[in-house]
Formats: C-alpha cells, structure tokens, sequence
C-alpha cells in the first residue's frame, strides 16, 4: 500500500514537471515572436512610424540629430539667405550717401570705403542711370559693392578681415566699327543729331575741326561731314560713343579730313592725309558759341554810343556765364577792368600774337599767368560798354588787327618721320572708306 502512494506521489509530481515544460516552452515561443514582431515593424518603411515608446513606455527617448549639409554648396545658401543682394540706381541729385541711407547701408561702412582714396574717386562722381550692385547682411553691413560706372572697368570692393580692399577688373568690351554722314541744312548741331550722333560725337567734330573752321560765322548750308567712330558694347548692350576714327568736313566747297593716329608713347592727335596736324597755335573760336550777334567790321555802328566806330573783332553772343578758353598757349599781359572793355584779358602768344577777350562777368585769371590752349580764362558777361551778354574777340598780329576768321595761322607740325609710314598705311585705308560714304545715308554699320 505505501508503496502504491509513493508511486502515485511521482507521478502526480512528473505531470507537474511536464505542465511546468509545456508553459515555459509556450511563453519562450510567444517571447520569440514578440521579437520577430517588433523586429518587422521597426525595420519596415512607413509614412507614420511607431514610436518605439509605445512597446516600453519607460525607454528612454532619443534627441532628434539634425542632417549634416551633403556639401559646401548648402553652407553657402545658408549664409546668403541671410543677406540682399540689390541694385542701387542713381538718381538725379543722388550721392553716395544718399544711396546708402535710402537702402539701409551702413555709414560707418561708407565711411570706410571711402577712405580707401583714389581707388574708389569715381564713386565720388555718379551719374544719374549708374547703377551699383551691393551684398550687405541684413543689419546694412556691406559684404560686397561692385559698379562699372565711369569706366570701362569693373570697381569691385570687398570687406575683409581688417577692413575693405578695392580692385579694377578688366571686363571684355566689343568695339563696333560704324559710320555716319549727312548735309548741314541749319546747323552742325541739327544735322548731326538728325544722323543719330550724340552730343559727344558732335563736339568731337567740332573740337577735331575746330582750328581751321569757326562753327559760329563758316558753316554754310550745304556743308557735308562724313565720319568713321567706334561704339562701345558689353554684354549685348552699348555702355558709350568710342573715339572718331576719320572724319572729312566739306565747307565752303573747301574738303579737310583728319584720321585719329596713337604713337609709341600712347599720345593722341588727329592729322589730315598729307600727315599735318590738325591742332594749329590758334583756335579759330574761343568758346562754345550759341549765335554771333557781330562779326569783323571796321565801320560797324556802336550798339551803345550810336555813332561809327570801328570794330575790329568778332562778337560772340552767348548766355551770361558761358565759359570763355584761351585761344593758345600764351601770357596774361592784361587782366582788370574798365569803363569801356569792362572786366577783359591780353594774352601774348610768343612775340608776334596777341589776342583779347572783353565784357566778361568776371576773369579766372591774373596778369601774368601762363595759360594753356583750351585753358579757361572768363565768363561772358556784359560789362562796360555793351549791350548785352557777349564776347567780343580780337586778334593782332604785328600790332594789327586781322580778322579771326581768315588770318592765316602758322603751320601745324607734321607727324614725325618714324611714324609716317604707319600713319599711311593706316589711314588710306579709312579715307577711302569715307570718300565712298554718301551724304545722304545718315547712319549705316560699316564691314
């Protein structure tokens, strides 16, 4: 009998092993998959991810890791998305300053670049249109300014550690050949602006011809003029008039033509086709004239003393306060002021020529100055005895009075001997080319 319950004991005791393997061997395989569960969900892609807190709520969270730029390009676009990049344009009036506080710049920047001297002197003379291209933080601190006007350069100026540094870059310019010619029915003025020259292009013309030709009293209907001249361009667009390369003048049935010839030494001159130069001693007018009210006549009727008294110069009527040049190199032998000349100049041009300039508003000059041709020497004006705002001119040679208009000057120097042969083989070339220009073609691109 004890024996039956000692067997019974071990077996009731083996069963509960077995019950005890069975449930260990179930929550093993249930842990298993669990695993191979969350192992799936975590590693499978999905537009909502499962936050594995939700498994573990006491699992510690991970701070989010911000990605790493893929290259130096990101870093870039994020610094310049903290800047502005803009384009100041000059208006009438403007100044530097005025460009700086209207965008928000910094002045102590201003300041700074301007002293960086003649390195940035043409930002201290804009023109209205110039345009400035500018990169500035968004406090106005100026990173970057960059312009072309004034120049055929590009003005760039960058800060760096200690301050800025300006630097010229040399941009690629397109120079384009053209020609243009036309017949004067009014004025030189008219007809070259009918041909579609600029104000430049014309002075050019009368500055080229302006030793042999007096623009007030010679020109005449009729006249031609047939020129050569570059234009500048960059980038598709045209920035500026270059030089005049020829040009023919036809006064008066009278031809003179000029070629544009740069030395050795980089000097500029003009010089007709037989190789003299077109600067003579002498210009024929001294300023830039609006009409001549008088020209030379030794039996003229005083405007104010209405009686005959000679007159042995040129009057040049123009607006009180146009500026009067020097005729040539020379001496001031006389510079005051009197009841009858008004505020008026001598100048002695070596021993034989004297000219004089009377009834300015006021003098730029003092006895004894040395003046040079073109030199500003007075303002028109209508002092003394006359009648309104004019200059009156006259030119002695000898002690005599000649007529501005015809007395014959000394000779221009010639082009020098080492260069005579370059200068005609250059310029044939372009006299041939105007000789075929029609007048009546205003403006044409030549080959």
């Amino acid at each position: 009998m004890s024996e039956f319950r000692r067997t019974r004991t071990d077996y009731k005791a083996s069963m509960r092993l077995a019950r005890g393997a069975r449930h260990h061997y179930f929550l093993m395989s249930l842990a298993c998959l669990l695993a191979v569960v969350i192992f799936n969900v975590s590693s499978s892609p999905s537009k909502s991810p499962i936050d594995v807190a939700t498994f573990y709520s006491d699992a510690p969270r991970a701070l989010p890791v911000p990605p790493l730029p893929s290259s130096a390009s990101d870093v870039t676009a994020a610094s310049d998305a903290e800047r502005r990049v803009m384009e100041l344009v000059v208006q009438p009036g403007d100044s530097l300053a005025a460009l700086f506080q209207r965008h928000g710049l910094s002045a102590q920047d201003l300041h700074e670049i301007m002293k960086l001297g003649p390195a940035v002197s043409r930002l201290r003379r804009l023109h209205p249109g110039d345009v400035i291209e500018v990169s500035a933080e968004k406090n106005g601190q100026v990173i970057r300014l960059s312009t072309t006007a004034g120049s055929e350069q590009r003005l760039e100026v960058i800060r760096q550690e200690g301050g800025f540094l300006a630097s010229e870059i040399e941009l690629p310019v397109q120079r384009i050949i053209k020609v243009a010619s036309n017949t004067i029915r009014t004025s030189l003025y008219q007809a070259g602006y009918d041909a579609g020259l600029s104000d430049k292009l014309i002075m050019d013309i009368a500055s080229i011809f302006g030793w042999d030709i007096d623009f007030a009293l010679d020109i005449r209907e009729g006249d031609q003029f047939r020129i050569i001249y570059e234009e500048l361009w960059r980038d598709g667009e045209k920035i500026a008039d270059g030089s005049i390369l020829a040009a023919e003048f036809i006064n008066a049935g009278r031809r003179l033509g000029a070629v544009r010839f740069v030395d050795d030494e980089g000097q500029i001159a003009y010089y007709s086709p037989d190789g003299k130069a077109m600067r003579k001693t002498f210009l024929r007018a001294p300023l830039n004239f609006r009409y001549v009210s008088s020209g030379f006549n030794p039996r003229r009727l005083h405007p104010v003393l209405k009686r005959v008294r000679p007159h042995n110069g040129i009057d040049y009527a123009a607006p009180e306060g146009t500026p009067v040049y020097a005729a040539g190199d020379g001496r001031v032998v006389r510079s005051a002021y009197d009841r009858n000349n008004g505020h008026h100049v001598f100048l002695q041009h070596g021993s034989r020529y004297v000219t004089k300039y009377l009834h300015f508003s006021r003098r730029a000059v003092k006895t004894g100055d040395r003046v040079k041709q073109g030199q500003l020497i007075g303002y028109v004006g209508s002092t003394g005895l006359a009648s309104g705002p004019h200059l009156h001119y006259e030119f002695l040679v000898d002690g005599v009075h000649r007529n501005p208009r015809t007395v014959e000057l000394p000779d221009a120097a010639p082009i020098p001997d080492n260069y005579r042969e370059r200068f005609v083989a250059m310029s044939q070339p372009l006299f041939r080319q105007l000789e075929l220009l029609d007048p009546v073609i205003q403006i044409a691109a030549a080959p």
